[in-house]
């Protein structure tokens, strides 16, 4: 059984759209692939353990804060959950947010 995920749209960070614009890359994930998805503004990486009809199936390996912190849950989402990943919600990672400086 997996954990059902509302994934967010991975927008201008799509993996899929990324590899339409070029036929030479493959983007299927095989077993033992890490992708990437975004769920409530985090960074999700997904270990692949199956790949059927454009969907990932696997554990979550990691989840990533917007400030680059690992946490071991995040909603109803933790880790080593067992998760389905559509390529359409793939998402290249985005990058931490830079920590703001203070100005006193």
């Amino acid at each position: 059984m997996h954990t059902h995920i509302e994934w967010d749209d991975p927008g201008v960070h799509g993996v899929e759209a990324h590899y339409a614009k070029d036929p030479n890359n493959s983007s299927e994930p095989h077993p033992g692939t890490i992708v990437s998805g975004r769920y409530q503004g985090m960074n999700v990486r997904v270990k692949v353990e199956a790949y059927k009809d454009k969907v990932s199936i696997g554990e979550v390996a990691a989840l990533i804060d917007a400030k680059g912190e690992r946490v071991k849950q995040h909603g109803k989402l933790s880790l080593g959950d067992i998760v389905r990943l559509p390529d359409d919600k793939r998402a290249f990672e985005s990058a931490p947010a830079p920590e703001k400086e203070d100005d006193d």
